[in-house]
């Protein structure tokens, strides 16, 4: 398939710049694949799709606040730092993206905080818009970290252009956040409440958890034509042995496994060992999943509505299959469904 076959019309008004006021209070599309069925529902009707010893899989990675504002020293121009990733924890040194990028050239100094306690020194120039940083700072590791993230704010992805409120610390945030290290929340997971989680519980579903550390890579427009060129970014992923055993249990007992988004669904499938049960990963992937593509692991997702051309609409028209996924998504422009992160909730089965 090619990038032309994923493009739609998605008016501007439906792009979710609040959460839905109660988590669990979202819309809910049901697609059911085998009956070629639309439903509408909200979030917490979940629970009626799901039975004993069936397995949600979970992301409990956690976002940090990745997003800082210093200034450039002599002139003061306000700068937008987004860190990425930490290379070399000894030396603080880390990986970000600048902005506006012209103006900030290897040697520059930023200064950080009303005390300009916390400095940061270009130290290299990694694409049109990234840099490496030597971040400068007389404490310890801990309070160096503890100062970055009290200097931070919370990463809110481009499109939302009010300013961040104190109550999206809590909202871009799952409940069950453990690890910190992504840049961006596993949104489909923003949806579930203590609430829902433990009535799930009481039903008997079982739940795993994997790590995937959501880097800004995902959200990277698709410029080429022919998908099999597009080069994913790499990913820190982590599956343990335990996730394992609760998933592949759940497999051999030919019951439900939902991958909760598309972290969930392109971390298991980074691990798939021959006989298509789950193996135990820590490392790095750059996975990328479109149409045709035979899933391995689980057979239901959750995920929410995602923009025209991105590679997670890609993946989910790999597992609805192309015509009713496009379907799904006409019905949910007009019954005025939210997109993106803080929009409302897709499950598939």
């Amino acid at each position: 398939m090619k990038l032309s076959h994923f493009n739609f019309e998605l008016p501007k008004e439906l792009l979710a710049e609040y959460p839905s006021e109660n988590r669990d209070e979202a819309r809910l599309m049901v697609i059911n694949r085998k009956e070629g069925t639309i439903e509408h529902k909200l979030f917490k009707d979940l629970i009626n799709y799901f039975d004993e010893d069936d397995v949600m899989v979970l992301n409990n990675t956690k976002v940090f606040p990745a997003r800082l504002f210093g200034n450039k020293e002599k002139t003061g121009a306000r700068i937008e730092v987004f860190l990425l990733r930490e290379l070399n924890e000894e030396q603080r040194l880390w990986d970000v993206l600048v902005d506006p990028a012209r103006k900030i050239r290897i040697g520059n100094k930023l200064y950080f905080g009303e005390d300009e306690s916390l400095v940061a020194e270009v130290i290299d120039n990694t694409t049109s818009r990234g840099r490496t940083l030597r971040f400068l700072y007389d404490g310890s590791y801990e309070e160096f970290r503890y100062k970055l993230n009290e200097l931070g704010e919370t990463p809110l992805p481009k499109y939302i252009k009010r300013e961040v409120e104190p109550e999206d610390e809590e909202r871009y945030q799952t409940i069950y956040a453990k690890h910190e290290g992504a840049v961006a929340a596993p949104t489909a997971g923003l949806h579930f409440s203590k609430h829902l989680l433990k009535r799930l519980e009481i039903k008997g579903v079982n739940f795993a958890e994997v790590t995937l550390h959501v880097g800004l890579g995902t959200f990277n427009p698709v410029e080429v034509e022919d998908l099999s060129k597009h080069k994913m970014d790499s990913e820190e992923i982590i599956i343990t042995d335990q996730a394992c055993e609760t998933v592949n249990n759940a497999k051999q007992k030919k019951r439900r496994v939902c991958a909760v988004g598309t972290t969930v669904m392109r971390a298991m499938e980074s691990s798939v060992s021959s006989d298509r049960t789950l193996n135990p990963f820590q490392g790095w992937t750059n996975k990328f999943i479109f149409p045709p593509y035979e899933f391995s692991i689980a057979d239901c997702m959750i995920t929410n509505f995602h923009t025209p051309k991105s590679t997670l609409l890609m993946m989910i028209s790999a597992f609805v299959g192309h015509d009713l996924m496009m379907e799904a998504y006409k019905q949910a422009i007009e019954e005025k469904y939210k997109f993106y992160s803080y929009g409302d909730a897709m499950l598939i089965i």
